[in-house]
């Protein structure tokens, strides 16, 4: 394998200059799309290396119930510093499905405790108000999904604002941003280079809800009055952090700027010879060679695994 089981750990790093150019410079749709796949695929490269050197590291331990010949010298030279690397991983498994267990828990946990709250109220429709002295909204996901709103935060909002919110909230559940959310959190929960790439998903997926809602109302002004307004009353919702919120995430005044200024071009890919495309071409580069990297490490090691195993 050589230093090839490395790379898809370290690789990330090409993404993070895509991190900030991609929520500048692109349809925050596109986005929000193009950051999502990339953290997924370089999480799942980095988590295939990280078993591989599980498996060299779990064989050199006393008592394991793998083939002996998994320990051989022949298996543990295919791993440069096989063990120190082979044992740390280990620890960073266990960390990683840690991590991304409590991640899943908390935002089922939270989802369903919306759903609970939801029983005392009227069936029907796709808009359930709460009675709430705290100001918040939030998209939550569910067949049908529902847009959850405080009484508090409706009375701070003028008619024509509520619609610019509620057209917010359900662009987030017709565009599953609770999806994109979760994939990109849990990636990085296996990779914690990628963390940026979710910062910039999360602003993303609420520029993508604000020009949805600016589409819908008509008015771009009224769409960026009723963000700011409710970003200066807003409160975020305890264990909410999993889901998109009206105003809450995100750097509001930068979003209330992008709302007063034109649409942004809805192209699939920046020019080639500017700071983003060049961005995009390294993030994808990145990306193809972790892919490469980690399939070049998984094919060596089940060869030599082979010849390693007694018929």
């Amino acid at each position: 394998m050589g230093v090839f089981v490395y790379l898809p750990l370290v690789l990330p790093l090409t993404a993070l200059p895509i991190a900030r150019l991609a929520e500048q410079h692109l349809h925050p749709r596109r986005a929000a799309r193009l950051l999502t796949t990339v953290a997924v695929i370089l999480a799942s490269c980095s988590l295939v290396c990280l078993g591989l050197l599980v498996v060299v590291g779990t064989a050199q331990l006393p008592g394991n119930p793998l083939p002996d010949g998994w320990s051989d010298a022949e298996v543990r030279e295919a791993v440069p510093h096989d063990a120190f690397a082979g044992k740390a991983s280990i620890l960073a498994l266990v960390v990683v499905t840690a991590a991304c267990g409590f991640t899943v828990h908390r935002h089922y946990r939270f989802r369903a405790r919306a759903h609970r709250a939801l029983a005392g109220l009227p069936a029907g429709g796709d808009v359930a108000v709460l009675p709430d002295d705290v100001p918040y909204a939030y998209a939550l996901p569910g067949s049908p999904g529902r847009v959850m709103v405080s009484t508090a935060l409706l009375a701070s909002l003028e008619p024509a604002e509520r619609r610019a919110l509620f057209a917010h909230e359900r662009a987030h559940l017709a565009g599953r941003h609770h999806r994109l959310l979760l994939a990109t959190r849990l990636a990085s929960c296996v990779n914690p280079l990628l963390w940026p790439l979710l910062g910039a998903l999360v602003y993303s997926t609420e520029r993508w809800a604000d020009e949805e809602a600016a589409r819908v109302t008509g008015d771009r002004r009224l769409t960026a009055r009723a963000v700011g307004k409710a970003a200066l009353v807003s409160r975020p919702v305890p264990g909410g952090a999993a889901f998109a919120a009206f105003a809450a995430p995100g750097p509001v005044p930068r979003r209330v700027a992008a709302l007063l200024g034109p649409v942004p071009p809805d192209r699939g890919w920046p020019p080639a010879l500017t700071p983003a495309g060049v961005a995009a071409l390294v993030a994808a580069a990145g990306t193809t060679v972790s892919a490469l990297s980690a399939l070049n490490a998984a094919v060596a090691l089940f060869l030599v695994l082979e010849a390693a195993t007694p018929l």
